[in-house]
């Protein structure tokens, strides 16, 4: 087994003894490293670079607001439909992105993990952190949209937005850690994510109200679908940006905020179980790819 030196003290010890979430906070400086790799290695050619951060949300958005907004009416059911579903879309694509790039952060940076120590968590925390700067672009639009329409901040918005985004980006990551630890082992993961991409979308309520699930499917079909985090999260990221401006009756599934908390702790423990797995996944990275 390779050893690494550690001058604290002053004796030998394995590599992923050094690893977790903590060291990747200590070493700030080589995430930035990874991040702006990461980011040139995607873009490396384009013309638009980032501003495909734009051009994505923008059209992602399009097809569904008319599709499912002007096409199939929902427009004129949901007031202000455009925030309400945007609102909801720059969460889920946030979760999505996550997701889908951390469960390959691991197998893709392969070349580094066989052959440079450090922290293995660094490379799904890069991930985290690009997917971050692809979600500022959509947040301004969605500032700008809400504004547009009679958003004014307040502050029991701006933290019902806050808790959204951190049940968002807690579980992500956790399930992130997971998935890219399996991932090294069982290479097939990378298709399943793909797939659940397509679910997730129409699992929250942001191309429909959730009173659709709560009148159409049996009470234990509702108690699942309220129960699942994201549904919190993206009510509260609509809660925060576009029900100040409608003040609809339908608007949220009763105790949002009790859920909200109860969603964030959900998101908490899997993030405890990502770390865990992954610590003890890791030991054989190296081997694998």
């Amino acid at each position: 087994m390779t050893v690494a030196a550690t001058p604290a003290d002053g004796g030998l010890r394995p590599p992923e003894a050094d690893g977790g979430l903590r060291q990747v906070l200590r070493r700030r400086y080589l995430l930035r490293l990874l991040v702006r790799r990461e980011l040139k290695s995607r873009y490396k050619g384009s013309l638009l670079g980032l501003g495909w951060s734009y051009v994505r949300p923008a059209v992602h958005f399009s097809v569904y607001f008319f599709v499912v907004g002007v096409f199939l009416g929902m427009d004129r059911l949901v007031q202000h439909f455009p925030v309400y579903l945007f609102a909801g879309m720059v969460l889920v694509n946030l979760f999505t992105e996550t997701l889908h790039s951390c469960t390959r952060a691991v197998t893709g940076n392969a070349p580094l993990v066989k052959k440079v120590f450090l922290p293995r968590e660094m490379f799904p925390a890069a991930s985290l952190l690009v997917s971050l700067v692809h979600f500022l672009p959509g947040l301004a639009i969605l500032l700008g949209a809400a504004l547009s329409y009679g958003w004014r901040p307040s502050v029991q918005g701006l933290a019902a937005a806050a808790l959204g985004f951190a049940i968002v980006v807690t579980l992500g990551l956790g399930l992130g850690l997971i998935c890219a630890a399996v991932n090294v082992y069982f290479r097939d993961l990378e298709q399943v994510v793909d797939i659940l991409m397509i679910v997730i979308t129409w699992t929250v309520p942001m191309i429909y109200p959730w009173t659709h699930v709560r009148d159409k499917a049996p009470d234990w079909v509702l108690d699942a679908y309220l129960a699942n985090p994201l549904v919190s999260a993206v009510s509260l990221f609509q809660r925060a940006f576009w029900f100040p401006g409608t003040r609809q009756d339908f608007a949220f599934p009763p105790g949002l905020y009790g859920r909200a908390l109860l969603s964030l702790a959900v998101a908490a423990l899997v993030l405890l179980a990502g770390r865990l797995v992954f610590a003890r996944a890791q030991r054989r990275f190296a081997e694998e790819l």
